[in-house]
């Protein structure tokens, strides 16, 4: 069974990477967190039968940079 993902803007996703590895002071760390999280989610998707919508990968990344530009969403 084939799943099917929307497509993102390829720039967009490159932009929020770029943005999430200049905010950290790690990049291997910040890139083993992210695969961490994609790889969590992926598991966790496993068990739902709708359509995914982004690949684990692209989610982890945009809602880490999320995270990153809005602190007040991590300070809670």
């Amino acid at each position: 069974m084939k799943k099917k993902y929307l497509s993102v803007n390829s720039n967009y996703v490159l932009y929020k990477t770029e943005e999430l590895l200049d905010a950290a002071s790690n990049r291997y760390k910040i890139t083993v967190q992210i695969a961490n999280r994609a790889k969590r989610r992926r598991y966790e998707d496993i068990d739902l039968l709708e359509e995914v919508t982004l690949k684990p990968i692209v989610r982890a990344v945009l809602e880490m940079a999320e995270e990153i530009s809005q602190p007040e969403i991590i300070s809670d």
